[in-house]
Protein backbone atom coordinates (compact mmCIF):
# COMPACT_ATOMS: atom_id res chain seq x y z
CA UNK A 1 0.00 0.00 0.00
CA UNK A 2 1.11 3.31 -0.55
CA UNK A 3 -0.80 6.87 -0.20
CA UNK A 4 -0.21 10.33 -0.52
CA UNK A 5 -1.65 12.09 2.58
CA UNK A 6 -3.12 14.90 1.20
CA UNK A 7 -5.51 12.14 -0.93
CA UNK A 8 -6.43 10.59 1.84
CA UNK A 9 -5.54 6.51 3.08
CA UNK A 10 -8.91 4.85 2.07
CA UNK A 11 -8.63 3.11 5.49
CA UNK A 12 -11.43 3.54 8.05
CA UNK A 13 -9.06 5.25 10.78
CA UNK A 14 -5.80 7.11 9.65
CA UNK A 15 -3.04 5.43 10.18
CA UNK A 16 0.04 7.72 10.61
CA UNK A 17 -0.42 7.92 14.42
CA UNK A 18 0.01 4.09 14.85
CA UNK A 19 3.16 4.59 12.45
CA UNK A 20 5.00 6.75 14.84
CA UNK A 21 4.91 4.89 17.62
CA UNK A 22 5.08 4.51 20.98
CA UNK A 23 5.39 7.91 21.69
CA UNK A 24 5.89 9.01 24.96
CA UNK A 25 3.70 11.04 26.95
CA UNK A 26 4.49 15.23 27.94
CA UNK A 27 1.60 15.84 30.64
CA UNK A 28 2.00 19.57 30.66
CA UNK A 29 0.89 22.31 33.17
CA UNK A 30 0.33 25.70 33.15
CA UNK A 31 -0.28 28.56 34.81
CA UNK A 32 -2.16 31.19 33.22
CA UNK A 33 -4.44 34.15 33.76
CA UNK A 34 -7.19 31.98 33.86
CA UNK A 35 -5.68 29.49 36.53
CA UNK A 36 -4.18 26.17 36.27
CA UNK A 37 -4.25 23.68 33.36
CA UNK A 38 -2.67 20.01 32.55
CA UNK A 39 -3.43 18.06 29.36
CA UNK A 40 -1.36 14.91 28.12
CA UNK A 41 0.52 15.94 24.65
CA UNK A 42 1.77 12.24 22.35
CA UNK A 43 3.60 14.58 20.21
CA UNK A 44 6.60 15.05 22.71
CA UNK A 45 10.08 13.94 23.39
CA UNK A 46 14.23 15.61 25.03
CA UNK A 47 15.92 17.14 22.28
CA UNK A 48 19.13 18.08 23.69
CA UNK A 49 21.67 16.93 26.65
CA UNK A 50 23.52 20.03 27.90
CA UNK A 51 21.33 22.20 28.47
CA UNK A 52 18.93 19.84 28.93
CA UNK A 53 15.18 20.22 26.34
CA UNK A 54 12.61 18.84 25.43
CA UNK A 55 9.52 19.89 22.66
CA UNK A 56 6.20 19.09 22.50
CA UNK A 57 3.48 20.01 19.56
CA UNK A 58 -0.26 20.80 20.19
CA UNK A 59 -2.83 20.18 17.65
CA UNK A 60 -6.19 21.39 17.17
CA UNK A 61 -7.90 23.92 18.51
CA UNK A 62 -10.73 25.13 21.62
CA UNK A 63 -13.43 27.47 20.81
CA UNK A 64 -12.59 29.51 23.87
CA UNK A 65 -9.07 30.03 22.94
CA UNK A 66 -8.86 30.84 19.28
CA UNK A 67 -6.69 29.13 16.57
CA UNK A 68 -4.62 26.93 19.81
CA UNK A 69 -4.96 24.81 23.26
CA UNK A 70 -4.93 26.13 26.66
CA UNK A 71 -1.08 25.02 27.31
CA UNK A 72 -0.20 26.82 24.05
CA UNK A 73 -2.36 29.81 24.98
CA UNK A 74 -0.92 29.79 28.95
CA UNK A 75 2.73 29.44 28.16
CA UNK A 76 2.53 31.98 25.61
CA UNK A 77 1.48 34.21 28.41
CA UNK A 78 4.20 32.55 31.23
CA UNK A 79 6.46 31.45 28.90
CA UNK A 80 7.37 28.56 30.83
CA UNK A 81 5.37 24.93 31.81
CA UNK A 82 5.81 21.62 33.42
CA UNK A 83 5.88 18.31 31.46
CA UNK A 84 4.61 15.99 33.65
CA UNK A 85 5.72 12.11 33.22
CA UNK A 86 3.21 9.31 33.49
CA UNK A 87 3.81 5.56 34.45
CA UNK A 88 0.94 2.62 34.64
CA UNK A 89 -0.80 3.40 37.55
CA UNK A 90 -1.50 7.53 36.50
CA UNK A 91 -3.17 6.08 33.08
CA UNK A 92 -6.44 7.15 34.28
CA UNK A 93 -5.91 10.19 36.14
CA UNK A 94 -3.86 11.17 32.65
CA UNK A 95 -6.98 10.12 30.31
CA UNK A 96 -9.57 11.69 32.28
CA UNK A 97 -7.20 15.24 31.94
CA UNK A 98 -7.35 15.08 28.38
CA UNK A 99 -11.00 15.81 28.68
CA UNK A 100 -12.09 19.11 26.39
CA UNK A 101 -12.84 21.38 29.19
CA UNK A 102 -13.71 25.27 29.53
CA UNK A 103 -10.73 27.17 29.85
CA UNK A 104 -10.28 28.09 33.59
CA UNK A 105 -11.50 24.91 34.52
CA UNK A 106 -8.67 23.48 36.82
CA UNK A 107 -7.75 19.59 35.27
CA UNK A 108 -6.11 19.16 38.04
CA UNK A 109 -9.31 18.61 40.32
CA UNK A 110 -11.15 17.11 37.30
CA UNK A 111 -8.49 14.55 37.21
CA UNK A 112 -8.28 14.20 41.47
CA UNK A 113 -4.52 14.79 41.16
CA UNK A 114 -2.76 16.86 43.68
CA UNK A 115 -0.85 19.78 42.47
CA UNK A 116 2.41 21.39 44.24
CA UNK A 117 4.24 24.27 43.05
CA UNK A 118 7.86 23.80 40.91
CA UNK A 119 11.05 25.35 42.17
CA UNK A 120 12.67 27.23 39.57
CA UNK A 121 9.47 28.10 38.05
CA UNK A 122 5.39 30.12 38.53
CA UNK A 123 3.63 26.77 37.37
CA UNK A 124 2.14 23.96 39.00
CA UNK A 125 3.34 19.97 38.68
CA UNK A 126 1.67 17.00 39.47
CA UNK A 127 2.67 15.47 42.57
CA UNK A 128 1.97 11.69 41.85
CA UNK A 129 3.89 12.01 38.67
CA UNK A 130 6.73 9.60 38.35
CA UNK A 131 8.61 12.89 37.20
CA UNK A 132 8.41 16.25 36.12
CA UNK A 133 10.74 18.88 34.24
CA UNK A 134 10.66 22.50 35.31
CA UNK A 135 10.40 23.83 31.66
CA UNK A 136 11.01 27.86 30.22
CA UNK A 137 9.80 27.96 26.74
CA UNK A 138 12.41 29.39 24.22
CA UNK A 139 9.83 29.13 21.38
CA UNK A 140 6.77 28.63 20.04
CA UNK A 141 6.67 27.71 16.63
CA UNK A 142 3.79 27.48 13.98
CA UNK A 143 3.86 24.47 12.38
CA UNK A 144 1.99 23.83 8.80
CA UNK A 145 -1.60 23.10 8.79
CA UNK A 146 -4.35 24.48 11.33
CA UNK A 147 -3.56 25.37 14.89
CA UNK A 148 -0.56 23.00 14.71
CA UNK A 149 2.08 25.05 17.24
CA UNK A 150 5.49 23.47 18.82
CA UNK A 151 6.82 24.66 22.19
CA UNK A 152 10.66 23.92 22.91
CA UNK A 153 11.97 24.76 26.09
CA UNK A 154 15.14 24.47 28.17
CA UNK A 155 14.78 22.07 31.82
CA UNK A 156 15.27 24.28 34.68
CA UNK A 157 15.10 21.96 37.22
CA UNK A 158 13.62 18.01 37.92
CA UNK A 159 11.85 16.59 40.14
CA UNK A 160 11.76 12.34 40.67
CA UNK A 161 9.37 10.13 42.60
CA UNK A 162 11.44 8.62 44.86
CA UNK A 163 10.33 5.19 44.32
CA UNK A 164 11.65 5.56 40.65
CA UNK A 165 15.26 5.69 41.50
CA UNK A 166 15.93 1.87 41.65
CA UNK A 167 20.14 1.42 42.12
CA UNK A 168 21.00 4.88 41.02
CA UNK A 169 19.26 4.50 37.75
CA UNK A 170 15.59 6.19 36.86
CA UNK A 171 13.68 3.23 36.99
CA UNK A 172 9.55 2.42 35.84
CA UNK A 173 9.49 -1.18 35.52
CA UNK A 174 7.18 -2.06 39.04
CA UNK A 175 4.58 0.41 37.51
CA UNK A 176 5.86 1.17 33.55
CA UNK A 177 6.28 3.37 31.15
CA UNK A 178 2.94 5.00 29.83
CA UNK A 179 3.37 5.74 26.23
CA UNK A 180 1.06 6.32 23.44
CA UNK A 181 0.51 4.21 19.98
CA UNK A 182 -1.83 4.77 17.43
CA UNK A 183 -5.37 5.47 17.77
CA UNK A 184 -7.27 4.96 21.27
CA UNK A 185 -4.28 2.22 21.97
CA UNK A 186 -2.00 2.92 24.48
CA UNK A 187 1.19 0.87 26.08
CA UNK A 188 2.80 -0.08 29.41
CA UNK A 189 6.37 -1.11 28.97
CA UNK A 190 8.20 -2.87 31.67
CA UNK A 191 10.23 -5.37 29.77
CA UNK A 192 13.48 -3.84 28.75
CA UNK A 193 16.60 -5.07 27.16
CA UNK A 194 19.89 -3.19 27.01
CA UNK A 195 22.47 -3.28 23.90
CA UNK A 196 25.58 -1.16 23.68
CA UNK A 197 26.60 0.94 20.67
CA UNK A 198 29.78 -0.35 18.93
CA UNK A 199 33.10 0.58 19.54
Amino acid sequence: MFYRPEAGHGLPHNPFNAIVAPRPIGWVSTRGRQGDNLAPYSFFNATAYVPPQVMFASTGAKPDRPGTKDSVAQIAESRVFCINIADGALKEAMNASSAMLPAGVNEFEAAGLTALPCETIDCPRVAEAAASLECRATRIIRLAGKANHMVLGVVTGIHIRDDCVVEGRFDLRRTGWLSRLGYHDYTITTELFEMRRPD
